[in-house]
């Protein structure tokens, strides 16, 4: 556990950051909360007791001040595509662990090309998408995966009992069209290709008892970004169940609301991972409680994992190429229930 340990938390008043302040609380690290906005970080820092040190991303010597002294930093502030650059900079001057919870597929894909080598000669260890998109799917299916080295294809689908956006995603998705304009991404043969038709409609075979569902199919998430880093499957495809997807587009959708004394709303989710190769497939699920606060345990554990030394390689990694998949899944009970399926033949 932390052990009183320092941890930098840029974006510490956000949404996912609230969450992610608690959840390193509880496991006994002492969170500094750093971002671009002095009051909002004080009023956090006094609800919790803690330090705020504001920064603003054009300014280094403020980053480095708000990493001083600290053993990693979580990057919790989107838009990313403005923010991961300069706290990545400012962690690797400090020589500290740098994680996010990035959902950006651009800013995920500027990471890994930018940060890749450069981290892994400097001996640094870079984690973006710690999160419930990006982190969790990689991590299903790398369990999935098992002793297989390559696969022909990765399915990761998501059934959101209702996506209520956060003004954080809200602004990160427009940042994300900004950049990639009327085009939407799709990985295959290990390739990305920009498409401007629809994305196709079709249906999913969710576990028992929910069943079949209509989903948007090529439903582009941070998930593909990390699979493809470092699994060896040339068609990594995501899908999300239509009313997610009718909720996140509608502009009236609110913003989550708390449900518990934890903060989460009512929200629940499964995560269908099913990898198929010459003929096998094998399935990977997760289910749990609101997207935005399950990324707490997720980052938090990778966190513990990274400053412990139980990592695989050092670089700009994704959790499944750098962490034990399903020990790692099996560690987050009872935020997650996670289950690997028998293989099975597919026609």
């Amino acid at each position: 556990m932390g052990a009183g340990q320092l941890v930098t938390v840029y974006g510490a008043y956000g949404h996912t950051g609230r969450f992610v302040v608690a959840e390193l609380l509880a496991r006994g690290f002492v969170p500094v909360l750093s971002g671009r906005n002095a009051q909002a970080l004080d009023e956090v820092a006094r609800e919790h007791g803690l330090e705020a040190r504001a920064a603003a991303v054009d300014d280094a010597a403020s980053l480095d001040g708000a990493l001083a002294g600290t053993v990693a930093v979580i990057n919790c502030a989107g838009p990313f595509a403005s923010t991961t650059g300069p706290v990545i900079e400012a962690a690797l001057r400090a020589k500290i662990p740098y994680l996010d919870v990035a959902a950006e597929l651009e800013a995920n894909l500027d990471t890994f090309a930018h940060y890749r080598e450069r981290a892994q000669d400097a001996g640094a260890v870079i984690v973006p998408a710690m999160a419930f998109f990006g982190g969790l799917g990689d991590l299903l299916a790398t369990a999935a995966m098992g002793d297989w080295t390559e696969a022909d294809e990765a399915h990761i689908a998501y059934a959101l009992s209702d996506w209520h956006p956060t003004a954080g995603t809200r602004r990160s998705g427009a940042v994300s069209r900004e950049r990639r304009g009327a085009q939407r991404l799709r990985y295959r043969g290990g390739q990305w290709e920009r498409r401007t038709d629809a994305a196709p409609t079709m249906e999913w075979a969710f576990p028992e008892p929910m069943g079949s569902q209509p989903v948007i199919g090529e439903f582009t998430m941070a998930d593909v970004v990390t699979v493809a880093q470092h699994l060896a499957i040339p068609d990594v495809t995501t899908y999300m169940t239509t009313q997610a997807v009718r909720d996140i587009a509608a502009p009236d959708t609110p913003a989550p609301t708390a449900a518990d004394e934890s903060g989460r709303s009512h929200q629940t989710f499964l995560v269908d991972v099913v990898v198929r190769s010459a003929g096998a497939e094998r399935r990977a699920t997760a289910r749990g409680q609101d997207i935005y606060a399950v990324t707490a345990p997720l980052v938090a554990e990778a966190l513990e994992r990274v400053l412990a030394g139980r990592t695989k390689t050092a670089g700009a990694v994704s959790a499944g190429e750098t962490f034990d998949a399903t020990d790692f899944l099996r560690a987050l009970a009872p935020h997650i229930t996670f289950d690997l399926h028998p293989q099975k033949q597919y026609a």
